[in-house]
């Protein structure tokens, strides 16, 4: 009898946490219970970000790839974004290379939680360079090369609605370039990068 009475205290226990914490979760910061799911387009899910970057030296770097995003619920999010890359490298021989990158990109998120997430991103690049040794310049085909960006990323949340992206990816197709033909700007190996998410 003893242990019944235990038994159906340690249930009673645990149901009335369960309520606490269901009612917990069922509010927002503000205490406020939570709107319901918007149906069709809502403008709040809108997102603006994207990857952005200085450096100079023997290196110099300049990116400007800005994307737009639509979370469609708490699990997936999608977007475009165009991309601006500048790089140029010196090295103790005196050698010199240049390349620029324009393009375009598709991606698309899966968050297992809000604040971490997977990435696919497609792209389509217009790559130019030029190479300098020796008072001799040689320029590179400009030709357009595809990468395919699989990626993983972590959010710091900033603010009511915004967020600071670290992401590490990888050019699954990591078209290498050959003489005058350029590659992929990312390379063969695992790349960082860094940004903002901001709602609208």
């Amino acid at each position: 009898m003893l242990k019944y009475l235990l038994m159906k205290r340690i249930i009673i226990t645990f149901s009335l946490l369960a309520v606490v914490v269901t009612g917990a979760f069922a509010q927002d910061s503000q205490g406020n219970q939570e709107e319901p799911v918007k149906k069709g387009f809502d403008k709040s899910r809108l997102f603006v970000g994207g990857s952005f970057g200085l450096a100079f030296g023997t290196y110099t770097l300049i990116n400007v790839s800005p994307q737009a995003g639509y979370m469609f619920n708490r699990y997936f999010a999608a977007g475009v974004g165009i991309n601006a890359i500048y790089s140029s490298q010196k090295n103790s021989y005196g050698e010199t290379w240049e390349q620029g990158v324009a393009g375009m990109n598709v991606f698309g998120r899966v968050y297992p939680i809000p604040q971490l997430f997977a990435q696919l991103q497609p792209e389509m690049n217009y790559i130019w360079g030029s190479y300098s040794y020796g008072g001799s310049k040689s320029s590179l085909n400009g030709t357009i090369i595809p990468s395919l960006l699989l990626g993983a990323g972590g959010i710091i949340p900033m603010g009511r609605s915004g967020g600071f992206v670290i992401m590490a990816q990888y050019d699954l197709l990591n078209k290498m370039g050959t003489g005058t033909n350029p590659g992929t700007p990312y390379g063969s190996n695992v790349f960082f990068s860094v940004g903002v998410n901001v709602g609208l």
